[in-house]
C-alpha cells in the first residue's frame, strides 16, 4: 500500500503576511483578493491576521483554508488613527500581527491597506532600516509609455524632505525595485528638477545630481540627469527620484487629472445619440484603455529601506486591487529582493563615504563641525 505523500512545508518566501483589517472596504474584500491570488499562485500560502471569528466564515467561503493560516489579533488600527497613538495600542493590532510575522521570520513581505502613517511608524521600528540609509522611500508605479507600462517614483510621502545622501539611496533603492519588480535589466533614473539644466534647483538636488551620476556605472544602472514634471510618464526614464513632499503632490495631482479625466470623457460619451453611437462603435478600443489606465493594476506602494518588504495597497482597493498588491509582494519576495536592495543600499554608503574623503583631501582646511 503506497503511503499518501504531504505537501513539504512552504519556505518564508512563500509565505505572504497579510493585514485583513484596516481597509476601507473589509476583510471581505482582503480576503476575495487573496483568494483571487492564490487562485494564480499554487505555490504561495499566506497568515491573515484580524479577528478569528470574522475572517474564518470569510475563508471557508473562498474554500482557501488549507492555504491560509488565521493570526488571531481583536484590534484594528483606524485610517484617522494618529501614527503614534495607533503604535502605542500597536501590539494586539492585526497590522502589528502582521509586521511581527515577518520579523520572526514566518512569512517574507507584510501586505497592509490600512493607515499608510501608522503602517510606515510600526515597520521601521519593528523591522528597522537598513544599514545605511537615512529616511525610509514609498515607491509606486507610475503609468508611462514604457513598454512595461510603468515607471517608479519614489519617495511617493514617507518623508517630506530627502538631502542629497538620501536621494542617492533612493536612486540605488529605485533601481533595484525596477531590476526586481518591472524586469528591468538596466534602469534608467532621472531625478526630477524644475528643469533639465545642471545650474537650476536647490543646493542638495545638485549635489545628488552629481552623487547620483557617479554611482550610475557601479551599480549597473543608466543616469539620465536632471527631469521634469512632463517626463513623469515618459519612455526616456524607468525610475523617477525626488523627496517625499513633491512626489506626494504630484501622486495626488496625478490621480485627480487621470480621474478629470475619465469625468469628462464619460460626458463626452453621453452628450448626445451621436456620441452614444460613437462609444458603442468604440467600446473595444475604450476598454483597452481602460484596463491600460486602471489604477487597480498599479495598487502596491512598496516601502524600500526596510531591513523586510513592506507592501502599502491602497485603503479603498477592492478584490482585484488587492490581488495586485499580493501578486506584487509574492513576486519581490521570489526575487529576494530584501537582501537585494540591502547590498545596493551598502554599495551607495561606501560611494557617499568614499566621495566625502575625496572632498576632504581636495579641502584640508575646511572645517566641517
Amino acid at each position: 500500500m503506497t503511503e499518501r505523500q504531504t505537501d513539504p512545508a512552504p519556505t518564508p518566501a512563500q509565505v505572504l503576511s497579510v493585514d485583513a483589517m484596516g481597509g476601507d472596504q473589509g476583510p471581505a474584500t482582503v480576503v476575495a483578493g487573496l483568494s483571487q491570488f492564490l487562485g494564480k499562485a499554487p505555490n504561495a500560502r499566506a497568515i491573515l491576521h484580524g479577528p478569528e471569528t470574522d475572517l474564518k466564515p470569510l475563508i471557508a467561503k473562498h474554500n482557501i483554508a488549507d492555504r491560509v493560516t488565521i493570526h488571531d489579533a481583536a484590534d484594528v488600527v483606524k485610517m484617522t488613527d494618529k501614527p503614534k497613538a495607533a503604535f502605542r495600542k500597536g501590539a494586539t493590532t492585526s497590522m502589528w500581527s502582521a509586521i511581527e510575522a515577518v520579523r520572526s521570520g514566518q512569512a517574507s513581505v507584510c501586505v497592509s491597506c490600512g493607515n499608510t502613517g501608522a503602517l510606515m511608524l510600526m515597520s521601521t521600528i519593528r523591522l528597522r532600516k537598513t544599514d545605511g540609509v537615512n529616511r525610509p522611500a514609498i515607491a509606486c508605479l507610475w503609468p508611462s509609455r514604457n513598454p512595461s507600462g510603468f515607471n517608479v517614483m519614489l519617495d511617493a510621502g514617507a518623508d517630506i524632505s530627502a538631502d542629497q545622501d538620501d536621494l542617492l539611496t533612493y536612486a540605488l533603492m529605485g533601481a533595484s525595485y525596477a531590476r526586481n519588480g518591472l524586469d528591468i535589466k538596466r534602469p534608467r533614473i532621472g531625478l526630477l528638477n524644475v528643469g533639465t539644466e545642471d545650474h537650476k534647483g536647490r543646493a542638495e538636488l545638485k549635489v545628488a545630481n552629481e552623487l547620483i551620476g557617479n554611482a550610475a556605472d557601479s551599480s549597473d544602472f543608466e543616469y539620465v540627469g536632471f527631469i521634469e514634471g512632463g517626463d513623469l510618464p515618459s519612455d526616456k526614464i524607468d525610475v523617477i527620484v525626488t523627496d517625499g513632499f513633491t512626489g506626494n503632490v504630484a501622486l495626488k495631482t496625478g490621480e485627480g487629472t487621470a480621474s478629470l479625466i475619465s469625468e469628462l470623457l464619460r460626458a463626452a460619451l453621453m452628450k448626445t445619440p451621436l456620441s452614444m453611437l460613437a462609444a458603442v462603435l468604440a467600446r473595444g478600443s475604450l476598454q483597452r484603455l481602460r484596463k491600460r489606465i486602471d489604477p487597480r493594476r498599479v495598487n502596491g506602494g512598496v516601502f524600500l529601506g526596510l531591513n523586510q518588504t513592506v507592501v502599502k495597497s491602497h485603503g479603498s482597493a477592492d478584490a482585484t486591487g488587492m490581488a495586485a498588491a499580493l501578486d506584487l509582494a509574492y513576486q519581490l519576495a521570489q526575487n529576494s529582493f530584501s537582501d537585494k536592495l540591502a547590498a545596493r543600499v551598502a554599495s551607495a554608503a561606501s560611494l557617499a563615504q568614499d566621495m566625502g574623503q575625496e572632498g576632504e583631501t581636495e579641502n584640508p582646511d575646511t572645517n566641517t563641525g
